[in-house]
C-alpha cells in the first residue's frame, strides 16, 4: 500500500486512538455529500466527487465516514474508485441498518439477516476484507437490541468487523450496547447549535468513546452579522463555518467531527479549522451564545 506525510492535520487537530488501536486524525470527512441531491442517487459531477476523496487524503485527512443508504451505495462505491487500493492508515467507517426507499423516507431495519446482508454488500462495494468501523445506523425498536448487536459481533469474530458503533442514541442505550458488544464510536448529532445530545458526548468521553457529531458545521442564528461567532470569525480570519469546527476540535479530546461537502474548494475551507485554535475565553464566548 501507498504511505504518505499526515502532519498538517494530526499537528493542528490532534489525533484519537479509535477503538484503541487506529490512530485517527480528529478532523475527518463525512462522504454523504457525495451523492445526488438530498444525499439520492449518483452525483451531479462524479469526476468532481472522485477529485474531492482524493484531495482529502492528500490534505492529511484519514477517517472517512460513510454508510449503504448514502446513494444507496454510490458513496461507497465512490470511495473505492478514488482511493482503492487504500494507504495504510485509512480508516473508512460506513453504517447499516436504514433503509431508503426515498430520498426522505429513512427506516430503520435491524434484523440481523439484513445487517449480515448489508455488511456484506459494504465489504464488496467498499472492496476490502475486513470494515474498520461498522455502525449502526439507527436502532430499531421492533428488534430486541441484542439480536442487532449480536449479529454485528459475530460478523467482528468472522473477521469482517473490526469495531462496532452505533448512532443516534441516548446514554442508556449506549450503555445497553456496551452490555452486547464493546462499542468503539458513537454518531449523534451535536454542532455548536445543537446540544441536545450533550449528556451522550460527556458518557462518551468517560469512557474514551469516540464521539463522531453528524451535522457538524450548523450555525443559525449564531453566524448572524455581529454575533459572537461572527466577531471571532473575524478575528481569526476565517469563517464562521471553520469557528463551529474549531469549536468542536476544543469541546472534547474524543471529538471526530465529519464536515461533508461535494467541491473541492469547499473541502479544503473546512480543513484549515484544524489549523484554528481558539482560547478558552473564545470557546466559552461561543458555547454562551447558545
Amino acid at each position: 500500500m501507498n504511505h504518505r506525510n499526515t502532519s498538517r492535520i494530526a499537528d493542528a487537530s490532534g489525533t484519537f486512538a479509535l477503538g484503541g488501536d487506529l490512530t485517527v486524525n480528529r478532523l475527518g470527512y463525512g462522504a454523504m455529500q457525495l451523492t445526488g441531491p438530498g444525499v439520492w442517487g449518483e452525483p451531479k459531477d462524479p469526476a468532481e466527487a472522485i477529485r474531492v476523496l482524493r484531495r482529502a487524503v492528500e490534505l492529511g485527512i484519514n477517517f472517512i465516514d460513510t454508510a449503504d443508504a448514502y446513494g444507496p451505495f454510490v458513496s461507497e462505491r465512490l470511495i473505492r474508485e478514488a482511493l482503492h487500493p487504500y494507504v495504510d492508515d485509512l480508516v473508512i467507517a460506513t453504517k447499516g441498518g436504514a433503509t431508503r426507499p426515498g430520498p426522505d423516507d429513512w427506516r430503520p431495519v435491524g434484523r440481523p439477516e439484513y445487517l449480515r446482508q448489508q455488511t456484506e454488500l459494504s465489504l464488496r462495494h467498499l472492496g476490502v476484507e475486513r470494515i474498520d468501523l461498522y455502525q449502526l445506523h439507527r436502532i430499531d425498536e421492533q428488534v430486541p437490541l441484542a439480536d442487532q448487536l449480536g449479529e454485528l459481533v459475530l460478523l467482528q469474530q468472522e473477521g469482517k468487523i473490526r469495531h462496532i458503533g452505533v448512532s443516534q442514541v441516548t446514554v442508556e442505550q449506549l450503555k445497553e450496547a456496551r452490555t452486547i458488544a464493546e462499542i468503539a464510536s458513537v454518531q449523534n448529532l451535536y454542532n455548536l447549535a445543537t446540544r441536545d445530545a450533550e449528556d451522550v458526548l460527556a458518557y462518551a468521553e468517560s469512557e474514551n468513546i469516540a464521539f463522531i457529531p453528524w451535522f457538524p458545521m450548523a450555525t443559525g442564528e449564531l453566524a448572524r452579522p455581529g454575533s459572537p461567532l461572527d466577531a471571532a470569525a473575524k478575528e481569526h480570519g476565517a469563517s464562521p463555518s471553520q469557528l463551529a469546527l474549531a469549536w468542536l476540535l476544543h469541546r472534547s479530546p474524543v471529538m471526530l467531527p465529519i464536515p461533508g461537502t461535494s467541491q473541492v474548494a469547499h473541502l479544503e475551507e473546512n480543513t484549515e479549522a484544524a489549523r484554528i485554535t481558539l482560547t478558552d475565553g473564545e470557546y466559552d464566548a461561543l458555547a454562551a451564545a447558545v
